[in-house]
């Protein structure tokens, strides 16, 4: 075979890329493929030599690049193996060669990709020369790289990589791109831990009707664990809200979850337990906790009543842990006008001291309305009187209130609750009367 190709490079300059070519069309048509890779390492190994001649090497290689990407070689190993090969010979020489080395990425990043080898594909197209191409070719290989590199979890450059995509997603008006584009935006901030941000994309993304069904239910689970994961709050009342409105919810296993955190109500360690099973690695990442915290999460007063069963815990380990955390926090406060810091560290299983710094923090951020008296070690919560007589929800129209004095405000709270539940329920036996949907008894 060497001599062959010594022969073919000995011919005038005009001869030489057809009769490689002949050879090179020979050696993919064998029956038997098992010394198709050594042939053309010789082949290749011979005309990138200065003596062959740079116009007849790019019109062999260019003929390979295709031959190869049409399928001329079967066996997946052998095609990856050439394709190897082939760009450890180009490589020095890429000025020289741009067009196909590019088109070998292209094609070992396919193969890597049907492996599994997620981040070793994305390195090979992050390899690529792009600048040559147009905004709109360079932001489908970012996007791809970056979905390439969250499939093994590597969110850090899966970011740096979605930052250069986001300087260019106003280039193209390809429907696919851009919605690929917003599926990295929403994983990227999930992988950040910005899961407000998070839900609210992904929730989007699940009414796409060009998205299939399946992956649709998919983000809208995504949305659903998301929110349960973010801030307590308002911000994250309004995504609970938005996503208990979607009668899709009510069939994923986390709607149970879902709906109790929407309706304030405190989560058992048995629920949050079953909730963790269905997260991510990324989702159960553990956090630090400041010094300053630890100090005055750790710290105790004279006046405790020192409980040996009491919690030690100065702060959550985990995402998860802290969101559970700040829900019953939140929760609590819908439930008590006050409570004592020992009473708040027996709820979320916390010291009393760190209590008392996770309520300070909701207070400082504006996620909680509330005040802390350090004298009496209590916490006193603040009640909206301007909230939603519907709920966070929505309802069905405006329901006239009236105040009466009844005595203590537990009383008067309790009646004004009674009263609203059956103004609710009696428009909407009225709308349903309206609607034809039921029938009165004499």
């Amino acid at each position: 075979m060497e001599a062959q190709f010594a022969q073919i490079a000995a011919l005038a300059q005009k001869d030489r890329a057809p009769a490689f070519i002949t050879v090179l069309n020979d050696i993919l048509a064998r029956p038997n493929q098992s010394d198709i890779a050594r042939d053309i390492h010789l082949l290749v190994d011979c005309i990138v030599q200065d003596s062959v001649g740079l116009v007849a090497s790019r019109q062999v290689l260019a003929e390979l690049v295709r031959l190869i990407a049409e399928g001329a070689v079967k066996n997946e190993e052998t095609r990856k193996a050439i394709v190897e090969d082939t760009l450890e010979f180009l490589q020095p020489r890429l000025i020289s060669y741009e067009e196909q080395v590019n088109s070998l990425r292209f094609q070992l990043a396919d193969l890597l990709e049907n492996e599994e080898e997620w981040s070793q594909a994305a390195r090979v197209l992050g390899g690529i020369s792009l600048d040559n191409r147009s905004d709109e070719d360079k932001l489908r290989v970012y996007v791809r790289i970056v979905r390439l590199l969250l499939e093994d979890e590597d969110s850090t450059q899966a970011e740096m990589y979605y930052n250069r995509a986001a300087l260019l997603a106003h280039s193209t008006s390809d429907r696919v791109i851009l919605l690929q584009f917003k599926l990295c935006q929403a994983r990227i901030s999930d992988y950040s831990r910005k899961f407000l941000e998070a839900a609210s994309r992904y929730h989007e993304l699940s009414y796409v009707p060009e998205i299939a069904e399946e992956e649709r239910q998919h983000m809208l689970s995504a949305a659903m664990t998301c929110a349960i994961l973010a801030p307590a709050g308002p911000n994250r009342s309004r995504i609970l809200s938005s996503l208990c409105r979607d009668e899709r919810t009510a069939e994923l296993p986390t709607f149970n979850i879902l709906s109790k955190m929407f309706l304030d109500r405190i989560l058992r360690p048995a629920e949050v337990k079953e909730f963790e099973k269905t997260l991510k690695p990324h989702q159960l990442a553990t956090i630090g906790i400041s010094s300053n915290d630890r100090l005055a999460s750790a710290a105790t007063n004279d006046d405790d009543i020192v409980d040996p069963n009491a919690s030690k815990r100065t702060g959550p380990s985990t995402v998860l842990d802290r969101a559970v955390m700040e829900h019953n926090v939140l929760a609590s406060s819908k439930i008590y006008n006050n409570i004592t810091f020992q009473g708040l560290g027996a709820l979320l299983d916390l010291t009393p001291g760190a209590a008392e710094t996770m309520t300070r923090k909701m207070i400082e951020q504006g996620r909680l309305k509330g005040q802390i008296d350090q004298v009496e070690r209590l916490i006193i919560f603040e009640h909206d009187r301007d909230e939603d007589a519907q709920g966070k929800a929505g309802g069905l129209g405006d329901v006239e209130q009236t105040h009466e004095d009844t005595g203590a405000p537990f009383t008067k709270r309790w009646d004004m609750q009674i009263r609203l539940t059956a103004a609710n329920v009696e428009t909407l036996v009225q709308h349903l009367a309206n609607k034809g949907l039921i029938t009165s008894h004499a």
